[in-house]
């Protein structure tokens, strides 16, 4: 049995969510094939060789695989399927895109979103919100999988020695150009992957309130910020900050959510934190039943004092 795990990255450097695909393809009991497809792409190639777990790396290096655009990485995947039992990519915003191509290329349904693998052909995922488990057996011959990065540790990227091969690139469809990128900086960490998290919701009323409530708590805690949708929504922040079924899946040490109500739509993106704080004056709110501590106060009183006592 021979695993396909596709890897993201930028073309400089790989991306965190590759290695807690790696550790999850791995647990499938076969050797593990990284696929790098990307233009000038040798340094992406010697970490992926790195990272312990992964018998071999294959490098396709094109000028149309810069951008990575899914319909010509598609292509590329399918061109490669036969000889792989599983295909497997995180289910992140690059995976989501790409994998149901390869799937409609292979003629298979995919499994998204799994948290655990019970056997090769066997996997559980979140359904209903993160309210249910659903055991998913599949009987294709070309097992198309997504991981839930937060579903699995991720794996050490030192200690490995894989060998790494050059592939043929696939055809340039020529079906999308891609005309920009918008880049968000912050000197905050990633928030799909702090360790730290303060979130805010529409408790907040305003944009305003919520920068000068939440940044000062953030940087004392050298956290990531997030959001509720409800906060999203109304402007506060932009769509990257979203926390929740719809915006990004969260799992840090530490989540800290401030006038978030708690709807199964956020809960779903962060209620396996390992330790969850909630801030909010509604004794009553969803968040407390998630909560391992919970404080019913009034948020502007409460967080500027907690920023004081740190």
């Amino acid at each position: 049995m021979a695993i396909l795990d596709i890897a993201e990255h930028d073309n400089a450097a790989l991306k965190a969510a590759t290695l807690n695909a790696v550790t999850a393809a791995a647990k499938l009991g076969g050797d593990v094939s990284v696929l790098v497809a990307g233009a000038g792409v040798a340094a992406v190639a010697q970490a992926a060789a790195k990272v312990a777990g992964v018998a071999r790396v294959l490098v396709a290096d094109a000028p149309h695989y810069e951008a990575q655009t899914p319909e010509n990485i598609a292509a590329l995947v399918k061109g490669l399927a036969a000889g792989y039992s599983h295909i497997v990519a995180p289910a992140t915003s690059a995976g989501k895109n790409l994998t149901p191509r390869v799937a409609a290329l292979l003629d298979v349904a995919q499994v998204s979103d799994i948290i655990a693998i019970e056997a090769p052909d066997t996997f559980v995922r979140p359904i209903y919100a993160g309210n249910a488990l659903a055991t998913v057996k599949s009987a294709d011959a070309v097992k198309v999988v997504t991981v839930r990065t937060t579903a699995f540790d991720a794996a050490a990227s030192e200690g490995g020695a894989a060998a790494v091969e050059n592939v043929a690139a696939g055809p340039d469809l020529g079906l999308v150009r891609l005309l920009g990128r918008e880049v968000t900086k912050s000197a905050r960490p990633e928030l799909g992957a702090a360790k730290i998290i303060v979130s805010g919701g529409r408790g907040l009323g305003s944009g305003d309130n919520y920068r000068k409530t939440l940044e000062p708590l953030a940087d004392k805690l050298n956290a990531a910020l997030g959001a509720s949708r409800a906060a999203v929504d109304a402007g506060f922040v932009p769509n990257d900050y979203q926390v929740g079924q719809t915006g990004k899946i969260v799992a840090p040490q530490l989540y800290i959510a401030v006038g978030i109500s708690g709807a199964i739509q956020h809960l779903a993106g962060m209620k396996d934190s390992k330790v969850i704080v909630a801030i909010n004056k509604d004794a009553d709110a969803p968040i407390f039943q998630v909560a391992d501590f919970g404080l019913v106060a009034d948020l502007f009183t409460a967080v500027p004092e907690l920023v004081a006592a740190l």
